[in-house]
């Protein structure tokens, strides 16, 4: 199974988020964390600049975070948002594990 994982964000950070990280490190933040629990084979981490959207898909979520004035980063997964503004490590691995992931050290202990 591959994951995608799209970050969304802007070289401007918003009002709220001052002092947080950029959208761009909380993407490279993102991959070192995901990469250490569940490998990187299954997992990519893509950052996509909302005022500069390249895809169909991209455009989609630069509209809806304009226009329902939704905070960045904004993490999504398989189409549902799974954080934003300052997104939690907690709710990303729930989400993974509920589409069939699994931790690198259960797999080693399950072997």
């Amino acid at each position: 199974m591959s994951v995608e994982i799209k970050v969304f964000g802007t070289e401007q950070l918003c009002a709220s988020c001052v002092n947080l990280p950029s959208a761009k490190e909380t993407a490279e933040w993102l991959q070192a964390a995901i990469s250490r629990k569940y490998g990187s084979d299954s997992i990519r981490i893509v950052y996509s600049d909302f005022q500069q959207p390249q895809t169909d898909d991209d455009k989609s979520w630069a509209t809806r975070i304009i226009e329902e004035d939704l905070w960045y980063p904004l993490v999504v997964i398989s189409g549902e948002i799974v954080g934003e503004g300052n997104p939690k490590l907690k709710d990303i691995y729930g989400k993974l594990e509920s589409m069939g992931l699994q931790p690198l050290s259960e797999t080693v202990e399950s072997e």
